[in-house]
């Protein structure tokens, strides 16, 4: 890819468009490098690297660039002078397991937020995460960055409509103040958890028209919510612990 193409990575619309987005650094490139032995179509992936990376060891197609360039590829402040450019996967490149388990995210905003629920999903595995119109963009570099690699280890799906997921999912769950106990065996049974904004969560008449059973993470603090991404990592728990 051009050194021009590839400073447009920066933003959504060109990655759309290039169907490319940014890897950045030893760690996810070694995470890139690791899922490209289980996923093929991940090793038509470039690598761009500075003279301190010349002699890296890499299954991609690998450029020598100097640091004046990186400085001006990379999203970070100071790189390190490692980045890969990687392919942005379609849908039926992405393997569905049997058993697989469905993690609906309504508007997530927070790139940390997503990162950290990425990774909560690749430790446990068995899940898939869908993003609703109107999330932040997984490929988005602070994103990728907070996934810590876990990005390419999770079937991922973007601009999903809640309303579709009647189609997909029999059995649709989701979390309220007044549900049943996320201990509650039902709980592990369904295909389909569904979670809210970090600020407006998820339209009633939406879930309602889902038919998604609520459920309630029991606490007795004082605030009045939890963290997304800690919300998503305890019922990730849940039906691992109960599988």
């Amino acid at each position: 890819m051009k050194l021009d193409n590839i400073k447009k990575l920066h933003q959504k619309k060109h990655r759309q468009a290039l169907g490319h987005y940014l890897v950045e650094g030893e760690h996810l490139v070694l995470e890139l490098q690791k899922a490209a032995l289980r996923q093929p179509q991940l090793l038509s992936a470039e690598l761009y690297v500075t003279g301190a990376y010349e002699h890296w060891e890499s299954p991609f197609r690998t450029h020598l660039i100097s640091e004046r360039q990186m400085a001006k590829l990379a999203d970070t402040h100071t790189p390190q002078g490692i980045l890969a450019v990687a392919p942005i996967l379609d849908k039926a490149a992405m393997a569905t397991a049997g058993n697989e388990k469905a993690i609906y995210l309504h508007q997530v905003q927070d790139p940390g937020n997503l990162g950290t629920i990425l990774r909560t999903l690749a430790w446990f595995g068995g899940f898939r995460c869908l993003l609703s119109p109107g999330s932040v963009d997984p490929y988005n570099p602070k994103v990728v960055r907070a996934s810590m690699g876990a990005i390419f280890h999770v079937p991922l799906e973007t601009e999903v409509p809640l309303a579709s997921l009647s189609n997909r999912y029999h059995s649709v769950a989701c979390l309220d103040l007044n549900g049943d106990r996320l201990t509650a065996r039902a709980f592990r049974h369904h295909d389909c958890y569904v979670f809210g904004n970090e600020a407006r969560g998820i339209p009633r008449d939406a879930l309602s028209q889902l038919g998604a059973k609520p459920y309630t993470i029991p606490g007795e603090g004082g605030i009045e919510s939890l963290n997304l991404a800690s919300a998503v990592n305890m019922c990730a728990y849940e039906l691992v612990r109960g599988s």
